[in-house]
């Protein structure tokens, strides 16, 4: 029988759309005086967020080398792209490999390609308009829809996430997905209900913003409508996949340092490897970050829904099982 397994796993036919694509982004940027960059892939220090990651990897002055490097693939260029900012770089982006560990399947590939950039005096807001400007000349599309969190909450399972019991988040979530475990961190029921429930329902394009501020990540906190704190952040949803998550950048250095050891806490209540943090962007933020709004995109993700396929493997020369 004739092996096979050299071929990609995307048509050559795709391929030339991914080109295309990734040449649209350039332009894209380009007509905006964005400048392009290109950072490192490995680090010093892995990523903190108890949710992702990283793959490890080793360095060795010498194949007989007894103590080699430890050394993390980036999940993300945001930490180094903000040591950029801070060093004076203006307005970037960047096109390029990421790579997160255990994430394979029909939406996942453990290496895949981000597209990250970040706009010095945008707010959350604007930096919404430019990802709308960018998808819309991809796909076609028409106007995004925008709903806050709890809109999208409220419209799909009835409750204010904000205010919701837990035992009553329990219980809805209970009532759509087998969750037999006990768990008394909240958000870990508002995740589920968020992964399970409604991301697979949001097939229209939609933004969903205004994120409970215990999911801040590296975003600024500040107060709605209703005067709750909620994190400045926004993700994109179309087909019933993230396809964007971007924030209105915190430029606090102590809080971010205090929301880094929080996730390392966590990491380790949780059993996780406790690796590294990254104390290079606690100190870029203490010489000054410029106000600025940021965001990453997954390029596979739009790229299969341009093409039409429900399975990131598709859009990639060589996905996993073939690398």
């Amino acid at each position: 029988m004739i092996d096979t397994n050299w071929q990609p796993t995307a048509a050559i036919k795709t391929l030339r759309e991914r080109a295309a694509l990734l040449s649209q982004i350039r332009s894209f940027f380009l007509d905006r005086n964005v400048m392009e960059v290109d950072t490192q892939i490995l680090s010093q220090a892995a990523v903190s967020d108890p949710f992702i990651d990283s793959i490890e990897a080793h360095f060795s002055v010498s194949p007989n080398d007894q103590k080699p490097q430890s050394l993390y693939m980036q999940t993300s260029p945001e930490y180094a792209m903000k040591r950029l900012l801070a060093a004076g770089s203006g307005c970037i982006f960047q096109l390029g490999k990421a790579f997160r560990n255990g994430e394979q399947g029909r939406f996942h590939n453990p290496e895949f390609t981000m597209l990250e950039w970040y706009r010095e005096g945008f707010s959350s807001e604007q930096l919404m308009d430019e990802v709308e400007l960018l998808v819309r000349q991809v796909l076609g599309c028409a106007q995004i829809l925008r709903l806050s969190y709890r809109e999208l909450f409220l419209n799909h399972l009835g409750i204010d996430p904000h205010t919701a019991d837990l035992k009553v988040l329990q219980t809805l979530v209970r009532e759509h997905i087998d969750a037999p475990f006990e768990d008394m961190r909240k958000d870990t029921w508002l995740e589920l209900a968020m992964a399970e429930v409604i991301e697979p329902e949001l097939q229209e394009a939609t933004f969903v913003y205004d994120f409970p501020a215990s999911q801040a990540s590296l975003s600024k906190l500040r107060r709605d409508q209703k005067g709750v704190e909620v994190a400045t952040r926004f993700e994109l949803y179309i087909g019933g996949m993230e396809i964007a998550n971007g924030y209105q950048e915190l430029t606090d250095s102590a809080e971010q340092q205090q929301r880094l050891n929080a996730d390392l806490q966590l990491r380790a209540s949780l059993g996780l490897p406790v690796r590294p943090v990254e104390m290079r962007l606690i100190a870029a933020l203490a010489a000054g970050i410029p106000e600025c709004s940021g965001v990453a995109l997954g390029v596979d993700r739009l790229l299969m829904l341009k093409v039409g396929t429900e399975r990131i493997s598709d859009v990639i020369p060589f996905a996993f099982d073939r690398a």
